[in-house]
This record gives C-alpha cells, sequence and structure tokens, in this order.
C-alpha cells in the first residue's frame, strides 16, 4: 500500500501528502486498511496499525478519523502534539520541518489546518480503539511530553478505553539500542498486538 506522503509513486505522489494536502496521507490510510477489510483479508476486529514518529502522528490521525477502523494502534515516539512543536522554532526539528508541515507562526491557514489534524487537538468522546504509545525519555526528536499529554487527554475526554504509555527512561529516538534491549522491545509490542486480537 503506498500511502501519500512516500516516493513510491513519484514527486506529486509525495506532493500530494504534505503541507495543506497532509490529510491526503491520513485519508490513503484508512482506504487500504478498509480495502483489506473488504477484500476479505482481515476484519477490522483483527487489525492493528503501527507507526512511529511522523508515522506516529498517522497513527494519531487516523484514530481520530476512523477509530472503529482497527482493534489497536500502536503509535511509537508519536509526533501526536504537532502542532505546539511546530510553533517552538528553538526545538532542533522545528525549522527544517516548516517544509514539509507548513510555518504555522507566519500563515493562518497553515495553523488552522494543523489544528484540523494533529492528534492531540482533535481527542474527542468516541470509542478509540486499543492504543499502545511507547516514548523514550532522552528523545530529543519527539519530546516524551507529547505522548504522555496525548494518553493524558484521551483518558480524560474518552475515559472508556484501554491506554497505554510505556516510556523507556534510557533511550532516545530509536528506542533502546542494545540488541537484547530493542528485541524485549520489540517482543512487548507484538505481544500487545496479539493481546489485541485475540492471540494472547
Amino acid at each position: 500500500a503506498h500511502t501519500r506522503g512516500g516516493g513510491e509513486l513519484g514527486r506529486r505522489w509525495y506532493d500530494q501528502g504534505k503541507l495543506l494536502a497532509k490529510k491526503n496521507t491520513f485519508t490513503d490510510f484508512v482506504a487500504c486498511a478498509q480495502h483489506l477489510v473488504k477484500a476479505g483479508w482481515t476484519a477490522s476486529d483483527r487489525l492493528v496499525a503501527r507507526g512511529a514518529s511522523a508515522g506516529g502522528l498517522l497513527m494519531g490521525a487516523v484514530a481520530n478519523l476512523a477509530p472503529d477502523a482497527f482493534a489497536g494502534i500502536v503509535a511509537q515516539v508519536p509526533f501526536v502534539d504537532a502542532l505546539t512543536s511546530i510553533l517552538d522554532p528553538s526545538l532542533p526539528l522545528t525549522v527544517t520541518e516548516w517544509e514539509e508541515w507548513g510555518n504555522p507562526l507566519d500563515d493562518p491557514e497553515v495553523y488552522a489546518y494543523m489544528k484540523s489534524y494533529t492528534p492531540y487537538e482533535n481527542v474527542a468522546a468516541v470509542d478509540y480503539p486499543a492504543i499502545l504509545a511507547v516514548t523514550s525519555l532522552n528523545d530529543t526528536r519527539v519530546l516524551y511530553s507529547e505522548p504522555a499529554k496525548w494518553i493524558a487527554r484521551l483518558r480524560a475526554v474518552a475515559p472508556g478505553g484501554d491506554y497505554l504509555l510505556k516510556t523507556e527512561m534510557g533511550a532516545g529516538h530509536g528506542g533502546p539500542s542494545g540488541r537484547y534491549d530493542s528485541w524485549r522491545e520489540e517482543a512487548f509490542i507484538n505481544a500487545w498486538i496479539l493481546d489485541r486480537i485475540g492471540h494472547a
């Protein structure tokens, strides 16, 4: 599945998944999930989505957009409070990331558009799938406060859900660096996924 934002289908395809067309990435992802169900490959109660960093923003966005499409969502070091971060040029990646998201400090249209899709800003009182957010205390790319705020907001606004925040206390953006530690984290995530689809 080529969700918009990648370069697999050319530059035009990529450009249609950024700036004021960013939502195409989210609707493409949901369309792919719905197609898998419609084609008989799976069912929504046996489908788990997973993404990291900007892909974690995708996870939060599709949770808001189509919460009934997934049995679970894994968001690793997720960029779920994107508007807050992109408004802060003192953060190490903000200025370079304006090319991808736009600059909400200078453009009210970009601000309004980002606010309409960023996961933290759009949590609603709906039935969300189970969500596992994995973050790292020493992540300088996506601060641990983003998933912490997101999970807290989910618990406050949609309190009936199953939301888990796992924080690695000694890792950075790539998670644990040791081979065995990274395997343990992967095993934890896979066990959580299997539990969501009834294979605990």
